[in-house]
Parts: structure tokens; sequence; C-alpha cells
């Protein structure tokens, strides 16, 4: 995969969230302890990241973490929260940042290989990480392919609002609720990235 590949990058955010990202940016695991906020972080999840370091790098809860795509596992187990969340559209060249790191699948993860931008892009599968879905009769191809949706792009010390390009919402009740709160916040209604109908 190269940067062209990569038409946006995704953060799926609680949409209470959603002022205070607007103002401070997309914090960091560590940086967000301060800040009163809400989650869809599973825990068992957080455990094994708290653990982690990326190599040659910082404490993974040190970084800000993106997705490629947000239709992705994750997303498919909150998928009956999609009223009261939102997906912000991060402009692509948020990988260019000095020090960013590509996790070719969930960061957490035992098999994770990091790498710096661009290099780190090569390893990743367009058409596996963009798959409407991860399903495979084969048990590990299921697994690999669930983990790769997952993929990760990590960004040091946090990411700056202006990044963010706009938001996606499930159904019209959370975009007229947000378009009321933010007005000029560009919001797209996109039920099948909900795993909506």
């Amino acid at each position: 995969m190269i940067y062209d590949d990569v038409p946006e990058l995704h953060l799926i955010l609680p949409t209470e969230n959603l002022g205070s990202v607007l103002e401070r940016g997309i914090l960091t695991h560590n940086q967000a302890q301060g800040v009163p906020h809400s989650s869809v972080a599973l825990e068992e999840v957080q455990d094994r990241r708290r653990e982690k370091e990326v190599p040659g790098g910082w404490a993974l809860h040190d970084y800000a973490n993106l997705y490629f795509h947000a239709r992705n596992p994750m997303l498919y187990r909150r998928k009956e929260d999609h009223a009261g969340l939102c997906i912000l559209s991060i402009r692509r060249e948020a990988l260019k940042i000095s020090g960013v790191v590509i996790a070719d699948c969930n960061a957490s993860s035992d098999y994770v290989r990091f790498g710096a931008f661009p290099e780190g892009l090569v390893g990743l599968n367009k058409d596996r990480l963009y798959a409407r879905d991860w399903w495979h009769p084969d048990r590990i191809e299921h697994l690999r392919h669930k983990s790769e949706k997952c993929a990760e792009v990590l960004v040091p010390g946090g990411l700056p609002p202006w990044y963010i390009r706009a938001a996606y919402v499930s159904c019209p009740a959370t975009e007229a609720n947000l378009s009321a709160l933010f007005p000029s916040l560009r919001l797209k209604i996109s039920p099948d990235l909900f795993f909506l109908p």
C-alpha cells in the first residue's frame, strides 16, 4: 500500500466527547486521564495496551491512535451504540507527522509489526484493510483478517484539531443533534459504515 491509497484516517468517538476533541484535538490515552470523557475502549484491550511499548519509541498509551478504516471489529462490537457515536474523518496528512508509527494490525496484538511512515504502509494489504468484512470459513484466516482490519496509525503526543475534516454519523437523529451543537462541522450520514442496513 502507498500513501495515495489512503483516502482518510478514522477515529471512533462517543458524541459526548466531540466538543472536547474539536477544542483540544485527539489526545493520547495518558493525556485523556486528566480530561472528563467517555470511552468506547474495551478494558481487557486497554490492559494489554498499557503494557505495550513501541520499539524504538514510546509507551503505546503515549500515542493517539487512529484507524485506517473504522468499519472494523472494534466498531462492530459497539454497533448497538451507533446513535451515540461518530467517526471523525482525519486528514491523511497526519501520516506525515514526525514520529508517526504504523501498526499493521491491532497495536496490542502479540503479532503486530510497527513501521515508520512511509515504509510502514508497504506491509498493509489495501484489499483486506478496506474489505467490507473479515469473515472467513478458516478460523486462523478469520482471526488474522480481523486483526488486520484494526491496523492503526499511532501519532506521538496527540493530534491537533485542524486535522479533523468531518464526522460520519449513523442516522439523521444524530446528525440533527450534532449539527445543532457544532454547526461548522461537516457531517455525513453513513449507516453502512456503522454496520446498519
